[in-house]
């Protein structure tokens, strides 16, 4: 009886580990569906094992959450899981879906930044996006602490910056959400670096400007036109207003200083005090007025070798460039007439 008795007890034995060896291997090896259906899955920070493994079952992505779980430990990979947003899909194997979830292979965004968006409009941007919350990247983008350790400022240069405007390079980035501002801000910077580089820094010197100077005027060229044919052509307009220390009267610094600007620059707009206000106050503004790209930033360099002083929109995304008062003003009532309150400008 005994004998029989363990006999009997082996043979279930056996039965239960051929049973779970064939559904072992039907969760390690097979997918959870025939079908291919891509699913996004996001995990949150502290999230654990077994919280992951109830969404990524319940997503059916995996057909078992236990055995996910089982599989973790085994390898000691229970706490490895990163947070993040990832791509799946329903044919994926479970083991290719713990790597995953082990290297923190998230899924990556392509977003791009326009050149000439400020500050402000970049942490607008990636929240829209769900990167990073406005207010936390605009915290990180002026803490002077973390802006030091960036290596922005050059021997030789005046003072540190209070804020990262104008050093946040426009460009194409492969982000992922729910990133550490401070990553992302690290990403923009080290393009603005590439772009900004010794031979950028050695023409500033040559010019007499620092780099920061140099940064603020390709800001104002980046806002005065978009055509990259006409950026040397400010650029020179700037230079020598600078050198003859004429206010640079340009509308875009007057704007970047006014609190909810509307839309509409009034007259006494241009005649309310202002750090940004180049109507009023000489030389350049404390700040860059945005961020701007890399024909801005090779025109506030590289100023053509003209006398102008003044330019004036044509009204078709043009302007129309001189040299003296009278023939500026000429342009003005040429092309602005039609326009009340008329404003000679520049």
């Amino acid at each position: 009886m005994d004998l029989f008795l363990r006999r009997r007890a082996l043979f279930v034995l056996s039965g239960l580990v051929i049973i779970s060896s064939i559904f072992f291997y039907l969760f390690l090896f097979r997918p959870p569906s025939g079908l291919s259906s891509t699913k996004i899955i996001t995990v949150k920070k502290g999230m654990n094992l077994k919280k992951v493994s109830a969404l990524l079952e319940e997503e059916g992505i995996i057909r078992s959450r236990h055995l996910l779980i089982g599989m973790a430990t085994l390898f000691r990979k229970r706490n490895e899981i990163k947070a993040g947003e990832y791509e799946f899909h329903t044919k994926m194997l479970p083991t290719k879906v713990l790597t995953i979830l082990i290297k923190g292979q998230v899924k990556r965004h392509l977003v791009t930044i326009p050149e000439g968006y400020t500050l402000s409009q970049i942490a607008q941007h990636l929240e829209d996006l769900n990167i990073v919350k406005r207010e936390a990247f605009l915290q990180k983008a002026t803490s002077p602490a973390f802006i030091s350790s960036l290596g922005l400022s050059h021997p030789g240069q005046p003072g540190s910056l209070s804020t990262l405007e104008g050093y946040l390079f426009p460009d194409t980035y492969h982000l992922v959400r729910e990133m550490a501002p401070e990553e992302v801000i690290r990403l923009m910077v080290h393009q603005f670096k590439k772009v900004f580089g010794t031979d950028q820094q050695s023409q500033a010197s040559q010019l007499g400007i620092s780099q920061s100077e140099a940064v603020i005027l390709a800001s104002i060229i980046e806002k005065e036109t978009s055509l990259s044919e006409e950026k040397p052509l400010i650029s020179a307009v700037l230079h020598n207003r600078l050198r003859r220390k004429i206010p640079l009267q340009s509308d875009p610094t007057v704007i970047y200083g006014i609190k909810n600007f509307d839309g509409n620059l009034t007259r006494a707009h241009l005649l309310k005090p202002s750090p940004y206000n180049t109507y009023l106050t000489s030389g350049l503004p404390p700040t860059p007025i945005c961020n701007p790209g890399k024909d801005s930033i090779l025109a506030a360099l590289h100023p053509a070798p003209v006398s102008y002083l003044y330019f004036v929109s044509k009204n078709d995304g043009t302007h129309h460039f001189s040299s003296s008062l009278v023939e500026h003003n000429q342009a003005v009532w040429k092309y602005q007439k039609s326009k009340k309150n008329n404003l000679t400008k520049r």
